[in-house]
């Protein structure tokens, strides 16, 4: 069934590259990168309008394909096609289940997390739709914690596996290339070899790139604030610039280093660093308060989650809060899907030898109860000082959000060195995001090669830190958001005929596999088929 794609027979630059994708991805991302350079500042307005645009006209849509995501999700992982082998009945995991979780985390999360963590739940209970008394503070932080988990919670990792799972599938067990043009084989067959295949890649390439491009330039935004804060060094774009070439380094070396011996390693060293400072700020916090909190927010979410989940602000006028969800829920969906491209080549390259039942529960599950336990702590340390009249926190976060970890910590002992750990974690997933998300370039830009020369893995990863630093210089975080959603849009169309394309090929080697076993006649396998 398989076939390798034309990059595996000629050269292009020296290395083996599937031109169409490779000129055009980098075409068009030039174009993009070199209009935001001339245009200068008149860009900023265009992209905070073009945000709106999508937001308001488009969100809706966003909403609806997440969560039809989060359910074809649970249908794989608990369905009748839970117990299929990805690689085949008799394939091994690669990787532990501990490294295995490590780099799902890392290259899922990373930088948002701690990016986000502080001053997501501060905003919302500031300020959110679902507020009916400004007043009342208990009200105002359980729907600032329910409004957090939505965001950062199942939907994002029902998205990753959805993906991750087709392409482990088709990867493996049909023995096609590693690229999100194999997982239409069954509805384009061999054209996913020419140039619809190629367009596929290419949206994929450049989905990938701007989604990665937001959560670095949050990343160095943040490292920038740590080194003002702790050191004095100014908070502005040339030292963000600087920040970004020296991080971009060593992401590069370990992209070098391969899977193994560096992203692995980097991610695993990555999650003792983010269970120190999760502990850390336990054990010094208010412990018995967000113990508490932690079990009342999960609840509080699952109580509210199909009102939260399907929410579009449909019954509000004109002027109220429609700017909150377009800056929140719908840039969120927008982000997490031009991320889905690159975690899931990543989660697929990584989970050989487990069933669907494994991987969903893996993918979908245990990451997002970390993520809720990470928010609860963080986010309900800083609304604990709220709840104390101590407005600190947020005023910082209402002059720059991204110093809002810093002084959350400044609330508690050892805050010099709680601070330089936030920075020292903080890039080390700048790391491990660009290292990932070049692999997977690579793959994508090179016809699904698992071993791209290193010339690539360099050009890639420096493009990445390219693109990261032109948006954060001609528009700011505006920028970096509407990037995300721009490249969103058409790859979440992507996804959901990619979804009807999976679920055709299992039930197609599901009635295979019971037409093959012994007692049951070919009348009954023709008939199933029809």
């Amino acid at each position: 069934m398989g076939r390798r794609l034309r990059s595996d027979e000629k050269t292009f630059f020296g290395v083996k590259a599937n031109k169409p994708v490779f000129i055009s991805s980098l075409v068009i991302i030039a174009i993009l990168v070199l209009t935001t350079l001339i245009v200068g500042e008149p860009m900023k307005n265009m992209f905070s309008a073009t945000q709106s645009y999508i937001s308001t006209h488009i969100g809706w849509f966003f909403i609806l394909m997440i969560n039809g995501i989060l359910i074809f999700a649970l249908t794989l992982g608990f369905g009748r096609f839970k117990n299929i082998r990805i690689g085949g009945p008799d394939a091994k995991p690669e990787f532990s289940k501990g490294g295995w979780f490590a780099m799902l985390f890392s290259a899922g999360m990373g930088i948002g997390l701690l990016f986000w963590s502080v001053a997501e739940p501060i905003f919302h209970f500031q300020s959110n739709p679902f507020l009916t008394d400004p007043t009342n503070k208990v009200q105002a932080a359980k729907e600032a914690m329910g409004v957090t988990f939505l965001h950062w919670g199942f939907h994002v990792w029902a998205l990753y596996a959805v993906v991750g799972a087709a392409l482990a599938y088709f990867t493996f067990n049909k023995k096609l290339p590693l690229t999100i043009r194999s997982i239409f084989f069954p509805l384009l067959g061999r054209k996913i070899y020419g140039p619809i295949g190629d367009i596929i890649d290419v949206v994929s390439v450049i989905a990938t790139l701007f989604g990665l491009a937001t959560s670095l330039g949050l990343g160095v935004q943040q490292v920038n604030a740590g080194l003002d804060y702790l050191f004095g060094i100014e908070s502005s774009s040339s030292v963000q610039v600087i920040l970004i070439v020296i991080i971009t380094f060593f992401a590069t070396l370990s992209l070098i280093l391969g899977i193994d011996k560096g992203i692995r390693k980097l991610s695993e060293w990555n999650m003792k660093l983010a269970l120190f400072l999760l502990l850390f700020v336990l054990l010094v916090g208010p412990t018995l308060f967000l113990f508490k909190s932690f079990v009342q927010n999960f609840g509080h979410y699952i109580y509210r989650f199909f009102e939260l989940s399907f929410w579009t602000n449909s019954y509000k006028g004109v002027g109220d809060s429609k700017g909150w969800q377009s800056a929140w829920t719908v840039f969120y969906w927008a982000w997490w899907i031009s991320w889905s491209p690159f975690v899931g080549i990543f989660i697929a390259r990584i989970s050989k030898g487990r069933t669907l039942k494994e991987f969903i529960l893996g993918v979908l599950f245990v990451p997002a109860i970390l993520t809720f336990l990470w928010m609860s702590i963080f986010g309900g340390s800083a609304i604990y000082q709220e709840l104390l009249g101590n407005h600190a926190i947020s005023d910082a976060v209402n002059k720059d959000v991204s110093t809002a970890i810093y002084h959350l910590l400044e609330q508690y002992p050892l805050t010099t060195f709680s601070s330089l750990v936030t920075i020292l974690l903080v890039a080390s997933f700048f790391v491990t995001s660009s290292d990932s998300g070049s692999y997977v370039v690579d793959t994508l830009t090179s016809g699904g090669r698992h071993d791209a020369p290193k010339g690539q893995k360099i050009f890639w990863a420096s493009m990445e830190g390219v693109v990261a630093a032109v948006l954060l210089v001609g528009g700011g975080l505006t920028a970096l958001q509407t990037a995300s959603i721009l490249t969103g849009l058409p790859f979440a169309i992507i996804i959901i005929v990619m979804c009807f394309s999976f679920y055709k090929s299992l039930k197609s080697d599901k009635q295979l596999k019971q037409a093959q076993q012994p007692g049951i006649p070919a009348k009954l396998s023709m008939s199933e088929q029809k």
